[in-house]
């Protein structure tokens, strides 16, 4: 069975740092791209950031520069390091996969002072 499990996000202060992992089983994470996607309230999904099966990043530009994608395959596990997080990154955070598209459950990031 192809499953993610989220962990991370929480609360952070504008220009703060934050890591999303997830965690993968039932299929190998470099034989599929891998992405994060968010939902801020209220809004529509908007996706954040992928790393391809050949382990090339590519982002948004709302966080290019301040956020990094990137994976380990030993762990099957993948990761998005949030730096200089800011209100507006305020979002339900959901980890993907290309295999049949499926989704992890989400994790709430909250940027606020």
């Amino acid at each position: 069975e192809v499953q993610l499990q989220a962990s991370g996000g929480g609360l952070a202060q504008p220009g703060g740092s934050l890591k999303l992992t997830c965690s993968a089983s039932g299929f190998t994470i470099d034989s599929y791209s891998m992405y994060y996607i968010r939902q801020p309230p209220g809004k529509e999904p908007e996706w954040v950031a992928t790393v391809n099966s050949g382990g090339v990043d590519t982002y948004a530009a709302s966080v290019k520069g301040r956020f990094t994608i990137f994976r380990d395959t030993d762990k099957n596990t993948v990761f998005l390091q949030m730096n200089s997080l800011q209100p507006e990154d305020t979002a339900l955070y959901q980890c993907a996969t290309s295999l049949y598209g499926t989704r992890g459950q989400g994790t709430l990031v909250t940027v606020s002072s």
